[in-house]
């Protein structure tokens, strides 16, 4: 059985290589990949796999936009730490999901049921999975609430948002900052991913108001604002690459089309 790993977290990934080789199904790692443009990628140039374990949360959104940029036609077993999505996707027939940290036993029910569909299970399982595709309305206003009003500011006036464990800030462009109640991975999976990146577990920063990139001693790029930030932001060793090619993409009104090409 030739697998797909779609997972953004090289310990997970790792991990659950190591649980395949441990349920006695013949399987050989085709594939690892870590980001939505990546897989999109991958599975342009590359024979399609038997099955696909895919987290659907990946380091540039929701793994559900793979599905606006090409056909898959691979069965995709999901997996998550967040029930939510896990629900959702199991809603649409999903031959099933897995929530992390993954347990054995759960992988030998996925891997299980995968090998009792029957073609035409398989079928009408691929027909739905493409209504997973989101249809992209990204948001070009935030209303701010402060105190008993609302602000409303352009979306070009965002420089970052930031989040701590108690709380999220919208910082703008001029330096000012507020709370606003939404997590971050609400927030990247509003924006045009043309304009804005997760660019770690604390921030979603805009393109526009990138200063300065510094290579870091171990391969991280150390990323500078055009306004003050509470800590440095730092970009993994393993993403720098895809920070950089994202950093001299052509911008798009719709973002499908600059982070995927064909």
């Amino acid at each position: 059985m030739r697998i797909l790993i779609v997972e953004d977290e090289t310990v997970a990934s790792e991990n659950l290589v190591a649980m395949l080789a441990e349920t006695g199904v013949s399987v050989e790692i085709v594939g690892i990949t870590e980001s939505i443009e990546q897989t999109v990628r991958w599975l342009q140039a590359n024979p399609s796999p038997d099955l696909i374990f895919m987290d659907i949360h990946l380091s540039d959104g929701a793994a559900f936009s793979i599905f606006s940029a090409i056909r898959v036609e691979t069965p995709i077993i999901f997996t998550t730490a967040y029930d939510e999505y896990a629900l959702e996707a199991f809603k649409v027939n999903s031959i099933d999901y897995l929530l992390k940290p993954v347990k054995m036993d759960d992988l030998r029910r996925a891997l299980d049921k995968f090998g009792k569909l029957t073609n035409s299970d398989l079928v009408q399982y691929l027909s739905q999975l493409m209504q997973l595709a989101p249809i992209p309305a990204y948001r070009d206003k935030l209303l701010i609430p402060v105190r008993d009003k609302l602000l409303p500011v352009d979306i070009e006036s965002v420089a970052c948002f930031y989040t701590t464990d108690k709380s999220t800030r919208v910082y703008l462009t001029d330096g000012k900052y507020y709370p606003y109640h939404k997590t971050l991975d609400q927030i990247i999976a509003s924006l045009n991913p043309s304009g804005f990146i997760r660019a770690n577990k604390q921030f979603v920063i805009s393109r526009n108001c990138v200063k300065n990139i510094t290579v870091w001693f171990d391969s991280r790029l150390l990323i500078s604002l055009h306004i003050e930030v509470p800590e440095r932001i730092y970009i993994s060793k393993n993403k720098a690459a895809e920070f950089k090619a994202w950093m001299t993409r052509k911008a798009s009104l719709d973002g499908r089309r600059a982070l995927f090409p064909h």
